[in-house]
């Protein structure tokens, strides 16, 4: 099974990039986010045709997240823990695989939390440990679960490309790096790090300042494994050359191959 993440940065905008990248890839399973449109506007029959299921948590203009598969699936919309948090940041899908068991599969487009000393950062603050609290729950399923998506969350050194020139940003601040630390402390492996130590692996390039073609990027988007998802594991592949693409999203498509 292929499984996929990518920020798309407007699905509307960027359907044809979408299509080629389904065809060229074909994910079983590929997980959205910032789709920037509500439900009824996603372009659900392109990617119908294409061959997927579509299962849509939107929001007009902001955030939005969806997941496309191959197989049917059961969704479930939205991050448990505050009933008053409007904003669509979590879908969740239930997925057979092709041996009579299932994957449960997330897209998570956690809060950027910039700028710092506003009310976004202790937002994004909060709503990891709600994401912390549901990974604990999901975790005691046994099942083979990927987490996948844009964390907006800077793990290492590593992962940038100047880690000076971040330290003040709600990306790489302490507090953020430990609250991810306490997730894959559940029992989560980042998959990425599962296979490779190289620095340099980004997955995001600003639009300003010449950052793609300089490489001046930073990894923020990831897969994370249950040790049932991790047992697995064949492979992971930044698909870099996406952000060559023609007015291309800011972001780049993460996929693994699970046996």
């Amino acid at each position: 099974m292929r499984i996929a993440t990518w920020n798309v940065n407007s699905v509307r905008q960027r359907t044809e990039h979408l299509l080629r990248y389904l065809a060229d890839k074909q994910p079983d399973v590929l997980c959205l986010q910032e789709i920037k449109c509500l439900e009824e506007t996603f372009p659900r029959l392109e990617v119908e045709s294409a061959g997927y299921n579509v299962a849509v948590h939107g929001q007009k203009t902001f955030n939005g997240v969806a997941i496309l598969s191959k197989r049917p699936m059961e969704v479930t919309r939205g991050l448990p823990g505050d009933d008053e948090d409007t904003q669509s940041r979590y879908i969740e899908a239930l997925i057979p695989d092709d041996h009579g068991g299932v994957v449960r599969v997330a897209s998570i487009y956690l809060p950027n939390g910039n700028p710092v000393g506003t009310e976004k950062y202790p937002y994004k603050l909060a709503w990891m440990d709600r994401l912390i609290a549901h990974a604990r729950n999901l975790l005691t399923l046994e099942e083979p679960l990927v987490l996948a998506g844009d964390y907006n969350v800077i793990p290492e050194n590593r992962d940038v490309h100047d880690p000076a020139a971040w330290a003040g940003d709600a990306l790489f601040l302490p507090e953020t790096r430990a609250k991810f630390r306490t997730l894959l402390n559940l029992g989560l492996t980042d998959a990425l790090r599962a296979t490779s130590d190289d620095a340099g692996l980004y997955t995001f390039w600003d639009y300003q300042a010449g950052a793609w073609p300089r490489n001046k990027g930073i990894r923020i988007d990831h897969l994370l494994l249950s040790p049932q998802a991790l047992d697995r594991l064949e492979r992971v592949e930044i698909d870099k050359d996406m952000r060559a693409e023609e007015k291309p999203s800011d972001h780049v498509p993460v996929r693994i191959d699970l046996k």
